[in-house]
């Protein structure tokens, strides 16, 4: 038994297929086949049911496949260690971060940090938090720029932006003219607002109960863009972090004064695995920086 019988049986498993498998591995499907059947021969028991169009995994097989996993995430594990230690400042950062910090935040601190570390690389994926949770926990993401609902034992946390949410109303809205409003003033109007999976969804939801309303929704979407968008065409008001580029010539970007309309931002990562030196060099930047970094200040003119 070696390494290639383990990751040629953790394809198949994956793939359930031998003819896509065996694609994916870059070999032959007689090969793979050949390989899977000396590996059950080794082992005296059969791992896969044969089915018509592929295979599935047997009780033995499930059993097989959590051992393999582990032996190849080790290995993977201990590559990247020894990678590490003849070159502690090169590596990848596998970073997701939430949409609304695309704009400025994650730019400005990458720029920043690449000026003293060019040997460092990134791999970047913006989505919602609910989305970049999940690709933590499967630890498909070193770190994550969002904002969890539920804490984990095996995450931790620090907040690194302190970010202030706008009421955004249509030119033609009675409160346009103004420059500061209280949220209950809107109390009666449609919101568009942010899906279920975005986190800040329910950052508004409880602001709005904390002055006596439940939100109605005219609309749900994930981009800050399409809110905007859709509150200047009169579907409702909606309350948006501050973003550039929205079209002021249909817009009053207003400043909430009760409640205090803000969210915090968290750098999160899983503490049971390995973080290599170019992760932590980039934690270590940016838990020196962000002690609740204030989010971009408010210049929007009437």
């Amino acid at each position: 038994m070696d390494l290639y019988q383990l990751l040629y049986f953790q394809t198949l498993a994956k793939f359930q297929n031998f003819t896509r498998a065996a694609d994916e591995l870059a070999l032959t499907q007689p090969a793979l086949s050949r390989s899977i059947s000396k590996l059950e021969e080794e082992l005296g028991v059969p791992l896969f049911e044969r089915k018509i169009r592929g295979v599935i995994l047997n009780q033995y097989g499930k059993s097989f496949l959590k051992h393999v996993n582990q032996i190849l995430q080790e290995m993977n594990i201990a590559r990247e260690e020894l990678k590490d230690m003849v070159d502690p400042l090169h590596g990848t950062v596998s970073l997701a971060f939430i949409h609304t910090l695309g704009s400025r935040f994650v730019p400005n601190l990458l720029g920043l940090f690449r000026e003293q570390f060019p040997g460092i690389k990134f791999q970047l994926t913006q989505d919602t938090t609910q989305k970049i949770m999940n690709h933590l926990e499967s630890a498909e993401v070193d770190l994550a720029f969002c904002s969890p609902n539920e804490q984990a034992d095996h995450i931790n946390t620090v907040p690194i932006v302190n970010e202030e949410l706008f009421l955004i109303v249509p030119k033609n809205h009675n409160l346009a003219h103004r420059e500061q409003v209280s949220l209950k003033e809107v109390a009666n109007d449609p919101f568009v607002t942010y899906k279920h999976e975005s986190s800040i969804r329910d950052v508004i939801e409880r602001l709005c109960r904390s002055v006596g309303f439940q939100p109605t929704i005219s609309f749900e979407g994930v981009g800050d863009a399409t809110i905007a968008g859709l509150v200047a065409s009169d579907f409702g008001v909606a309350l948006i972090p501050l973003v550039p580029g929205l079209d002021m010539t249909k817009l009053s970007v207003l400043r909430v004064s009760e409640p205090v309309c803000r969210r915090i931002i968290y750098m999160a990562w899983r503490n049971n695995v390995y973080m290599s030196p170019a992760v932590t060099q980039f934690k270590t930047f940016v838990e020196e920086r962000s002690c609740l970094i204030e989010s971009t200040p408010f210049h929007y003119k009437k």
